[in-house]
């Protein structure tokens, strides 16, 4: 090596003769204050001394911060020994899936298309919106297909929960789905009068940009892919974003019960001689109550897992 000294530029060199063979290639690390230089051997045994001759070099010093005696270092090959043994122990319990590829390319697919289908809806919607300048009033006969097939298939989510295929909790899930499914079917799918109105528009923005960052992440994950800013944006936008399309889809039940009082659609009449008919803009109502608990509890799972992936790590105890 070449270095800079007090008697200006010199080359410096050595030569060591191992007791024992060892790897031709050792690794060298560089530093601000030395040159580190660890050579491997060949064999993982325990030398009587450094080099084959009995009296060490003048210039070899040894580093009592990482010395090990005959003991220690029996010790801790024992320990890794036991350790790899374990491992081994732990892996031959766990039955192989034979079925595990076909899984990950299934839940790839399906978060790719959801992927693929809520950016169709989010980028119609916004060269309609903000390029071509249409109204709010026509988003419903626009985007409703496209809407009506991403939460259909949006059903599978409660499937994969259920059968164990992903670790996510089922209870979000079910009330996710059923929730946007039951404000999407029946709501606005059942009630011209409702197809026309304002709020479907911030109902189907909200959702589809929740998507587009929820279902990438998940489809990274699948292939062991982790993108640092995309985690960021999973689980930071829903904090806005969760009770605005909560709200939307609250106004969206305000603005449906007067309709369905007085069309009396999917209203209940039981047969004399109770004579009661049960509104179904009674059960709207309580509907509404729940909507928000249903947020609530979303809200909480949402923010357990932010805390569990953005929250600060802690440290291993020695």
């Amino acid at each position: 090596a070449q270095g800079h000294g007090a008697k200006g530029d010199n080359i410096y060199e050595f030569q060591i003769e191992f007791l024992e063979p060892v790897e031709p290639k050792p690794v060298c690390r560089v530093t601000q204050r030395q040159l580190n230089i660890t050579v491997q051997k060949k064999e993982s045994n325990w030398w009587e001394r450094l080099t084959k001759q009995e009296k060490r070099p003048l210039f070899l010093a040894p580093d009592f911060d990482r010395w090990l005696d005959e003991s220690d270092a029996e010790m801790e090959l024992k320990e890794k020994e036991e350790e790899k043994i374990n491992k081994m122990k732990i892996e031959s319990r766990v039955p192989k899936d034979p079925f595990k590829h076909l899984k990950k390319g299934y839940l790839v697919m399906y978060n790719l298309v959801q992927f693929l289908g809520f950016s169709w809806i989010f980028v119609n919607m916004t060269v309609r919106l903000f390029i071509l300048g249409k109204s709010f009033y026509d988003t419903f006969h626009t985007i409703a297909d496209m809407m009506y097939f991403c939460q259909t298939l949006a059903l599978m989510e409660i499937m994969n929960s259920l059968i164990g295929l992903v670790r996510s909790p089922l209870i979000p899930a079910v009330m996710q789905v059923f929730g946007r499914n039951f404000i999407l079917f029946v709501v606005l799918g059942s009630l011209e009068e409702m197809q026309s109105k304002p709020v479907v528009f911030f109902i189907f923005y909200f959702w589809s940009i929740i998507e587009l960052f929820r279902y990438p992440y998940y489809m990274l994950s699948c292939i062991g892919i982790e993108w640092k800013p995309l985690t960021w944006l999973r689980y930071t936008t829903w904090i806005p974003l969760y009770p605005l399309g909560g709200l939307a889809e609250a106004v969206c039940i305000i603005q449906s019960i007067p309709i369905f009082s007085e069309t009396g659609k999917y209203s209940l009449g039981l047969p004399n001689p109770l004579n009661v008919t049960i509104q179904f803009s009674f059960l709207l109502q309580i509907y509404l109550i729940a909507l928000f608990l249903g947020v609530f509890v979303n809200f909480r799972h949402l923010y357990k897992q932010r805390k569990q992936h953005l929250g600060p790590k802690k440290r291993k105890m020695k």
